[in-house]
Order: structure tokens, then C-alpha cells, then sequence
């Protein structure tokens, strides 16, 4: 039990919580302590970290604030609990970060960046109008403090010229400072004519000119004609008077008649002709989504911008230096080397500006420590965030949420360990324990055995996931639950739980795709292999060049073996399909559940459309759907819910009144089967539902096939956002399981993201199944569990980015941990293989 003070308050006590599967439990967190929640995927120990301590948290922090403020915060929504008392403000941190712009780069996502822009302004040396080099001075500082037209204003003592000094604000290449050319993107783009006229032994017709293929522009070729361009004839074959029209005829209105397949004609006085080339740039004006742009894109090629050389700045700001560097030199160094610029600049410094620097270089280094301490030190300040793994990112995120020095706060994160190799783990382990010792309290969702073993207090939320769980079964500290019968993590912690059934054994290379490349980031110069029809685990520091080779590598030149990505020097395989599973949300909004996922929804429609009471109603199969007008309840639309704006306080959801929450209208509800309304089935969960369906053979196959990648608690009618990662996952490889998988390559990457050890047992046998069908089956992974059950391993490394990109390891992972390869995994690995008494 929690130890009682008589120093305030020692536990969040939380009283009655019912959000989604919880059973109105009754737990006492710790407050200043590392508490670790744990449990089988979907039990429940997100809605109670995320769905109640944080809500609660935030949500009691934001009622301090006026109301005119909380009217313009996202506010988290009333949580289902009876009662919370002595809960702090709390911070959250979420699983899988969100891939960042092409403007985006390291320094500006850490901040760092803004801290090098102020070195510069205040502690750089300037040039003046004439060419003067002027020492630094804390008369730059001085002068930005002035007000009005003063403001900034120095003069340079060499020829007396007064002009304005940098700020911190003009170094900025998301704003002021932008290079003029690329306006501080560091590349320029160009329309590539390849990509206009793909195939030029095509017709106008069979789809020669890509860029009519855009969305607003197929009419293009109909306008063309009307200029007396032939359609029917390939492209390459056109006069030169054709060809022009089609690529830079002038932009301008002519009447045209439209032919429909009906054969009537329409005639337009006002049609506007855009050719091959001002389709692209009038699409990208009007282009208002991600997906629209990446389309779009594609018809660019993009090079390093001539003016700025790529580092995004205007050249003139690279005139001022700071101990002998300009900006952007500064800006290529890697994190690790910043602190050697830092104490070259105090030594480079007059004495009279020790003061200020030291402040400044504070801000710096408390920035740089966590990043240093979960092993970033590699990355340079100009690296783009849309390069950066998913390691990286997650690394990035949990540095920026844990680096401010606060206390009292409540840190709430969901999978921190995600992305992260077991080495980068004792650096997190480092700074989870410095919060803890400035005062704050810790609540952390994992399976990582390591982090749990690090907590002060452990939770288990289970004992299963979905109905049957939202449970606490059991707690204690981490020593206590190794001998808790009730405890699922306990056999974990204490190494008695059996991991695998394999052994060490041969993989023959003779049948396996060989694939070489050279020169991509930290890529040079290296070959892999990858055997058929076995799993293969790609593994590795983070940032040592795993999406690089399989994800940007590999997969796209099997796609399109006829144009491969540049890196590709050579690829031999029998691979024809690729199929790419992650663990996003399936579905992008309530209205997507597991029946609408799978074609048991459709087979569902059918089934009750086909009843004598529907065809009495005249009712097919579109009214059974709640996604339908004709179908939905006319209150909610089908959500089942609506939203009550309460202006400044959070949103409310409600039941909607009129269907209760069952979505359909009152008229498809009277429509019955074995007396089932559609929507008593979508209540059902898969295991119930399997038996009901016995004589149903198209849809007990689909349930068949859920309950055997471990889904079979979860509800028909259940929202697929909602589902946890590896719900999601093993979701979508139901869609592969009843067909052949040969010659198909399945990619998976981070697969174990949200999975209890035991859920990784499932997800293995799903692999194993996909095998047995022939699928050969690549898994880029931290996970020593996945590891130690692959049939073939290779490691990259040593380290990441420039210190990564070596292939160090290849071969069975039994014949691996016993071999003396000088691997960062494998000395993980050797020690997973030890404390689960397999060697």
C-alpha cells in the first residue's frame, strides 16, 4: 500500500472512472514518484493515464485562466470518473509524432535554432555598409533596447556610418532572413519535362500529357483539339505547330463543344485553355490539401538553391561571424559539437560581454542536455524534420516536453520508449528520474521491461483488453509483482516468461532479394540480403538508416522496378507485390468501425435488405447504413452522439436522445433478424457474434479470421480511431490472411508500438501465418522480443546518422548473441537471450 504523510497530500486519488472499458475503479497514484502504468493493448491504461489523469490535469489548470482565454484553448472534454482531488497540472506527451513541413528542421523543432539566431544578433561581429569588420560589442544589445527609429541603430567606429544591427529576428529563414530565391527553403523547383510527357509514345488520349490528368484540368485535351491538335496520334509523332500548343499554348478562352457519351453536345463561349505546363502552377495556386500538394509535387524537380547554397539564409547575413563562423557554418555543426563552439566563443569574447554570453549559453545548453542524453548528439541543426526517423521525432518531442525545469507538474506519457533502441532507453530512464527529483510526479504508459523495472510504483491495467478488461489487477513495486500470481508483467520482470519456440538455425541466401545502395544521407556503398519467406528484423541505433535502406530504398524500387530511386545501384528479386502495415488509426473519423472496415458491414446490409419485413418497407440495402441519409437517425446523423457547444467550457458529448446511441433511424431499428436489430450486432463482440453466424459463411469467415489475430473481444460497431496501434495493425492484416502471400514482400515497421509482451505472441503467430502462405516478411524493429524471433537479422549502426549507415551484423540471432560482432544490439541482444535463460 501508498505510505500516508502528514506533508500534504501523497496520492492522486481517483475515484469511480468509467471512460470506455475502465470498471469504475477506485486507484491511489503516487504523487512525486515514477509510476508505470502497464497492461495488454486496449485493457484500458491510456484512458486512464491520457482519458482521465491528463484531461483532468489540464482541464483543472485552464479553469484558472479567464474565460476569454479558455474560449480560444482546445480544452479537453469532462472525463468519466466520479472524482479526483490532489491531481497537479499535468503535461502529455503522445505516442507517434506528427511528420513535420519541409520547412521544419532540427534546430527550429528543438529551438536551438532560436538561440543561435540571438548569438549571433547580440554577441556576432558585424559588417558595416563600407566593408567595415566592427568587433563585437554590447552596444548591439544596448541599441536593440532603444525605442522608435534608435532602435538597433549603431555606428561603425572605423568610418562613423550609423546603420541597423541584426536581430535575432532578421536571422530568421522562416521569415526576414529567407534567402530571396528560395525564400528559405534551401532548394529551388523546377517543372521537370519528363514528368509532363512521361511516355511520349502515347496518344493525347491514352494520358500522354500527365499534368491534364490533374483534378479541374481533363477537359484540356477537348480544348487542345478545338486548336487543331490531333489526339489520336502519340505525342512524339505531333508537329512542331501541335506540340507547342499543348506546352506553352497561351492561356486564353475559346468556345468549345463538348460531346457527352450520350451523344448530346454543349457548347461554351468562355473556356480557358491552360497548357501542359500552366496546369501544374494553376493547380498548385488553388491546391488546398497535403494529399493535393504531394500530387502535384511530382511534376517538380526540386535542386539546392544557387544563391543560398542551400543553407536557406540570405548571404548577406553570413557576413557576421561569431568566433570565426558565420550562421550557417554554425548551423551545420552536429548538437554534440555545439559545446565546442560555445567555449570558443567565451574565449573569443571581450571580457565586459562574459556576463551576457554565459546567459545566453545557459538557454542553449539546458536545450541541448536531453537531447544529448537520449543519443541525438549526430544531427545537425539544418537536418529537415521530414528526414528524421521516427526515433528521431519521438526523441525531439520528449526532449522539448521534458527540458523546462518544473515543479509540481504532473508528466503524463503515452509509450515514451517508441522508436527508441534499448540504448537510447537508459538516457530516457535519466531524465524521467531528474523529473522526478525537481519535484514533479511521473505517470508513464510502457511495456519496456527496463522502464518499469525503473519505476518507483507499477499499475496493471487488465486482465484482457476491451470488455474484459479495465480492471486493476495488480500494483505494488516492481520487485513486489514478480511473485503477484495476478500480475502479467511479473513473469516478464523476473525472465520466466517463454519468449520463443526457435533455435538456432541456417538461412539459406540462395532464394532471397539482393539489393544495393550507395550514397543516400548515411547510406554508402552497402548490400543486404533479405531470404524469402522468412521474417527478417531490421535493426539498429535509431537514426543508423533502417527507413533509408528498406523504406525508401528497397520498397519503392520494388514497386517500380522500371524507374528506381536514384540510391539504387542494384536490386535481383522474385518480390511482385509490396504491402506496407503501420500502426496508424484505421479510418479517419467516428463513422469508421470494424464491421465498415471489413466487408462484414456490406454483407450485413445485404443480409437484412434481403428480409421480407425491409422488402415490405422498400427498403435496400444503401437504408442500412447509418452513413446514409435514408438510414441514419436524423438527430445525430448517425454518430450516435452529438456535441453541446458550452462556450467557454469544454465541449459536451451526449447520447443522442432520439436513437440512444444506436445511429439508425427508428424505421431500419423495427427491421429484425433471428431478432437482432442491424444495430443489436453491431453490439455484439466478435466472439459473441461468431456464434450467431454460424450459417452465415461470408461473415463467420471475416470473424473467423478476427479472432485469430487476437481481436475477438473487440465490438462490431467499434470506432477504428480509437483502436490502439496494434489493434490497428492486426486490423488491417486480415485483408491478407485467406489468400496467397507468394512473391509478396510485407513490411512492418515498429510493429510491437502499444503491445504488451504477451500481444507480441499474437502478432508473431499473424506473421507466422502470413509465412506459411509464402510472404516474405520485413519487421524494422527495437524490440528484442520480435528480434529473438526472427529467422534473420541485420543490424545497422554503429551508431546514428553520421556515426550509423554500416551494416555490422547479418544471420539467425542464436547464431548472432554467440558470435563476437561488435554490435550495440547484439550486446542487448545477449543480455535479453540471458535474463530469459535462452542461453
Amino acid at each position: 500500500m501508498i505510505k500516508k504523510s502528514n506533508f500534504g497530500p501523497q496520492a492522486i486519488e481517483v475515484r469511480g472512472a468509467t471512460i470506455n472499458n475502465l470498471k469504475n475503479i477506485n486507484i491511489d497514484i503516487p504523487l512525486h514518484k515514477f509510476v508505470a502504468i502497464t497492461g495488454p493493448s486496449g485493457a484500458g491504461k491510456s484512458s486512464l493515464a491520457m482519458g482521465i489523469l491528463y484531461a483532468e490535469g489540464s482541464r483543472r489548470y485552464l479553469e484558472a485562466l479567464s474565460t476569454y482565454t479558455r474560449r480560444r484553448i482546445t480544452q479537453a472534454k469532462q472525463v468519466g470518473v466520479k472524482e479526483i482531488k490532489h491531481i497537479p497540472s499535468a503535461i502529455a506527451l503522445r505516442q507517434r509524432p506528427s511528420i513535420p513541413s519541409e520547412r521544419s528542421t532540427v534546430g527550429s523543432m528543438t529551438e536551438i535554432y532560436n538561440v543561435i539566431r540571438l548569438i549571433f544578433s547580440r554577441l556576432g561581429s558585424p559588417v558595416c555598409p563600407n566593408g567595415h569588420r566592427i568587433a563585437p560589442s554590447s552596444s548591439i544589445s544596448q541599441a536593440m533596447d532603444n525605442s522608435g527609429e534608435k532602435m538597433g541603430k549603431i555606428n561603425c567606429p572605423t568610418c562613423g556610418v550609423e546603420f541597423s544591427a541584426k536581430s535575432a529576428e532578421d536571422f530568421a529563414y522562416n521569415s526576414a532572413g529567407a534567402c530571396p530565391k528560395c525564400h528559405g527553403t534551401g532548394q529551388v523547383q523546377t517543372l521537370d519535362p519528363e514528368k509532363i510527357i512521361p511516355d511520349d509514345n502515347k496518344t493525347i488520349n491514352e494520358g500522354a500529357v500527365a499534368s491534364w490528368r490533374l483534378p479541374g484540368r481533363n477537359f484540356m485535351n477537348t480544348v487542345a483539339a478545338t486548336l487543331g491538335v490531333r489526339l489520336d496520334v502519340p505525342f512524339k509523332d505531333l508537329t512542331p505547330k501541335e506540340k507547342d500548343i499543348v506546352l506553352h499554348g497561351k492561356k486564353k478562352k475559346y468556345a468549345v463543344d463538348f460531346h457527352t457519351s450520350t451523344g448530346r453536345v454543349y457548347s461554351t463561349d468562355g473556356t480557358l485553355y491552360e497548357n501542359a505546363y500552366e496546369a501544374v502552377y494553376a493547380s498548385l495556386k488553388t491546391a488546398k490539401t497535403e494529399r493535393s500538394l504531394v500530387r502535384i509535387n511530382k511534376f517538380f524537380k526540386f535542386s539546392t538553391c544557387p544563391l543560398c547554397h542551400g543553407n536557406r539564409l540570405n548571404p548577406e547575413l553570413l557576413k557576421q561571424i561569431v568566433a570565426g563562423k558565420n550562421i550557417a557554418q554554425v548551423a551545420n555543426l552536429t548538437l554534440g559539437e555545439l559545446s565546442k563552439f560555445e567555449k570558443k566563443t567565451l574565449v573569443w569574447l571581450p571580457d565586459n560581454m562574459q556576463a551576457m554570453a554565459k546567459v545566453i549559453f545557459k538557454d542553449l545548453d539546458d536545450n541541448l542536455a536531453p537531447l544529448l542524453d537520449l543519443g541525438l548528439d549526430y544531427l545537425t541543426l539544418t537536418r529537415s524534420g521530414n528526414t528524421l526517423s521516427t526515433g528521431e521525432l519521438q526523441r525531439i518531442q520528449l526532449a522539448r516536453t521534458l527540458r523546462t525545469e518544473t515543479t509540481g507538474v504532473l508528466y503524463v506519457l503515452d509509450e515514451p520508449t517508441i522508436g527508441l533502441h534499448p540504448d537510447n532507453v537508459a538516457g530516457l530512464i535519466k531524465i524521467l528520474r531528474r523529473l522526478i527529483s525537481q519535484g514533479n510526479s511521473l505517470v508513464v504508459v510502457d511495456h519496456e521491461v527496463s522502464v518499469i523495472e525503473a519505476a518507483d510504483w507499477v499499475i496493471e491495467i487488465g486482465p484482457q483488453a476491451g470488455e474484459k478488461g479495465g480492471k486493476v489487477v495488480a500494483q505494488g513495486k516492481p520487485g513486489e509483482l514478480i511473485n503477484n500470481p495476478k500480475s502479467m508483467i511479473g513473469k516478464y520482470l523476473a525472465g520466466n516468461a517463454k519468449i520463443t519456440n526457435l533455435k538456432k538455425q541456417s538461412v539459406n541466401l540462395a532464394h532471397a532479394t539482393q539489393l544495393s545502395v550507395s550514397n543516400y544521407f548515411n547510406l554508402h556503398d552497402i548490400t543486404i540480403a533479405v531470404p524469402d519467406e522468412k521474417l527478417t528484423a531490421i535493426t539498429g541505433f535509431s537514426g543508423a538508416g533502417k527507413t533509408s535502406l528498406i523504406l525508401d530504398s528497397l520498397v519503392p524500387a520494388i514497386k517500380n522496378p522500371q524507374q528506381l530511386p536514384a540510391q539504387v545501384t542494384n536490386i535481383t528479386t522474385s518480390i511482385k507485390t509490396v504491402v506496407s502495415v503501420d500502426a496508424k488509426p484505421v479510418g479517419k473519423n467516428t463513422r469508421s468501425c470494424v464491421a465498415t472496415y471489413t466487408s462484414i458491414m456490406d454483407s450485413l446490409r445485404r443480409l437484412f435488405a434481403s428480409l421480407p419485413a425491409a422488402k415490405a418497407e422498400n427498403l435496400k440495402m444503401s437504408d442500412f447504413s447509418y452513413n446514409n441519409k435514408q438510414g441514419a437517425c436524423p438527430t445525430c446523423q448517425g454518430l450516435g452522439s452529438i456535441s453541446l457547444d458550452l462556450q467557454y467550457l469544454p465541449d459536451m458529448e451526449q447520447v443522442c436522445t432520439t436513437c440512444h446511441g444506436r445511429r439508425f433511424a427508428s424505421r431500419i431499428l423495427k427491421i429484425k433478424w433471428h431478432n437482432y436489430s442491424i444495430a443489436d450486432i453491431l453490439e455484439l463482440s466478435v466472439n459473441d457474434a461468431i456464434s450467431i453466424f454460424a450459417q452465415e459463411k461470408k461473415i463467420l469467415r471475416e470473424l473467423d479470421l478476427l479472432k485469430q489475430v487476437g481481436l475477438g473481444y473487440l465490438h462490431l460497431g467499434e470506432s477504428t480511431p480509437e483502436l490502439s496501434g496494434g489493434e490497428a495493425q492486426r486490423l488491417k492484416l486480415t485483408k491478407h490472411l485467406l489468400k496467397s502471400c507468394k512473391q509478396t514482400l510485407f513490411v512492418f515497421d515498429e510493429p510491437s508500438i502499444g503491445l504488451h509482451h504477451s500481444d507480441v505472441q499474437i502478432l508473431l503467430k499473424v506473421l507466422r501465418h502470413l509465412q506459411a502462405k509464402g510472404a516474405t516478411i520485413i519487421i524494422i524493429t527495437h524490440d528484442l522480443d520480435i528480434m529473438t524471433n526472427c529467422d534473420y537479422l541485420i543490424d545497422l549502426g554503429p551508431k546514428g546518422g553520421i556515426n550509423g549507415g554500416q551494416v555490422m551484423a547479418t544471420g539467425n540471432p542464436f547464431t548472432l548473441v554467440n558470435s563476437q560482432k561488435n554490435s550495440l544490439t547484439l550486446q542487448y541482444l545477449r543480455q535479453h537471450f540471458v535474463n530469459y535463460h535462452l542461453i
